[in-house]
């Protein structure tokens, strides 16, 4: 079972790591093929491996209340 998880979102330039057993997020600079696959998403492309579920929402809040906005 994945014990990380690599986010970006659109309109954030950078990459985050969410360490899930640490339970903290930071920045990523991401090299080699991830740099890759980010330059990919910033022209427009999705990148999705091992995640059964993601989604955006507008705050922390949202997410807590069981709402999906969108």
């Amino acid at each position: 079972m994945a014990k990380a998880v690599i986010i970006g979102i659109p309109g954030e330039a950078g990459l985050w790591l969410a360490d899930l057993d640490a339970g903290m997020v930071k920045p990523l600079n991401p090299t080699g093929e991830l740099a890759t696959a980010n330059g990919l998403r910033k022209t427009g492309g999705t990148f999705v491996k091992g995640v059964d579920l993601a989604v955006a929402v507008s705050s922390a809040q949202v997410a807590l209340s069981g709402h999906v906005d969108g």
